[in-house]
C-alpha cells in the first residue's frame, strides 16, 4: 500500500511540475473555468431577474443548491474528469499498456491528465456557497455544521461515482463520450436547481437513478429547514454520506465489471 501511494504521489507530482512550468498557459486556463462557472451563475440570476420564486424556493435558496453542487462537481472534475479520454485509451490500445503495470488501471487513468484549472469551477462554487450562506436565514447547529462540512465532499463523491460508472460504457461503445458528458455534466446542471421543477421522468433518472438529489437539494432543505414540495422526509438531507458510500461500491463494481470482460480493440 505504502510503495503505491508513493508512485501516484510521484506521478502526480510530476504533472503538477510540468502545468508549473507554464504558468501564462496555466492562468489563461484557469481563468477561462472561472468564467465558465460564472456564465452558469449568471444564468441563474437572469432566471430571478424575472421571477421572485422557482419551485416555490427564492435566489438565495437556489444559490445555495447551486454553491453546493458547483462546489461539489468542481472537486469530481478536478479528481475524475480524466476519464473523458477513455474512449481514446481504447481506441488507440493505450489502455492495454495500463494493464501490464503493477497499479491499478483506474488510479492510472485518473493520474494520466491531473489539471489544476479545473479548480476554477470549484472556487465558483464555494464563493457562491459562502454568499448564499451569509444571506441565508439558517439556524446554524453542530449537527448542520458538520452536515455543511460533509455534504460537499458526499458531493463529490457521489459525482465521481457517477462520472466512472457512465464512463465504463466506452468499454463496449468505445466512442461513448458524449453520452457520459450528458450524465456527468448534465447532472451538475440538474443539481443546481430545486428538482421538483423538473418532469417526473427525468427527476427520477437524475435524482434518483443518478442521485444527483443527494449532493445540494436535499443537504439544502435541511440547512433550510423546508420540507420537500415532493413529499419525502425531511431526513434524507442527512443521508448523503452514506448515498456516497453505495454510489462508489457500485462505480467500483461496473469498473471491474467493465475492465474484466474488454478484450481490446485489435489495434
Amino acid at each position: 500500500m505504502a510503495s503505491t501511494v508513493r508512485a501516484y504521489r510521484r506521478v502526480i507530482g510530476s504533472r503538477l511540475r510540468a502545468q508549473a512550468t507554464y504558468r501564462l498557459s496555466f492562468t489563461v486556463e484557469l481563468c477561462a473555468q472561472v468564467i465558465a462557472g460564472g456564465l452558469e451563475l449568471v444564468t441563474i440570476l437572469a432566471v430571478f431577474h424575472n421571477t421572485t420564486s422557482l419551485g416555490g424556493f427564492g435566489r438565495n435558496d437556489v444559490l445555495l443548491m447551486y454553491g453546493l453542487a458547483t462546489f461539489g462537481f468542481g472537486l469530481a472534475d478536478l479528481a475524475v474528469s480524466q476519464l473523458n479520454h477513455l474512449g481514446e485509451l481504447i481506441r488507440t490500445g493505450k489502455f492495454d499498456v495500463l494493464l501490464v503495470r503493477p497499479l491499478g488501471t483506474l488510479g492510472q487513468v485518473l493520474t494520466l491528465d491531473v489539471q489544476l484549472r479545473r479548480l476554477g469551477r470549484a472556487a465558483i462554487g464555494f464563493a457562491t456557497l459562502l454568499f448564499a450562506l451569509s444571506v441565508a436565514d439558517i439556524s446554524w447547529s453542530m449537527a448542520k455544521l458538520a452536515l455543511l462540512v460533509v455534504a460537499p465532499l458526499a458531493g463529490a463523491v457521489i459525482f465521481s461515482s457517477v462520472w466512472v460508472a457512465a464512463c465504463s460504457i466506452c468499454f463496449w461503445l468505445v466512442d461513448g463520450r458524449e453520452f457520459a458528458n450528458s450524465v456527468t455534466y448534465g447532472s451538475s446542471m440538474f443539481n443546481s436547481y430545486p428538482i421538483n421543477i423538473f418532469s417526473a421522468w427525468l427527476r427520477r433518472l437524475m435524482a434518483f437513478v443518478v442521485p444527483g438529489a443527494f449532493v445540494a437539494y436535499y443537504p439544502a432543505l435541511v440547512l433550510l429547514e423546508r420540507t420537500d414540495p415532493l413529499g419525502l422526509p425531511g431526513w434524507l438531507g442527512w443521508t448523503s454520506p452514506l448515498v456516497a458510500v453505495a454510489a462508489t461500491a457500485v462505480a467500483g463494481g461496473v469498473w471491474r465489471f467493465a475492465v474484466r470482460h474488454y478484450r481490446g480493440t485489435g489495434s
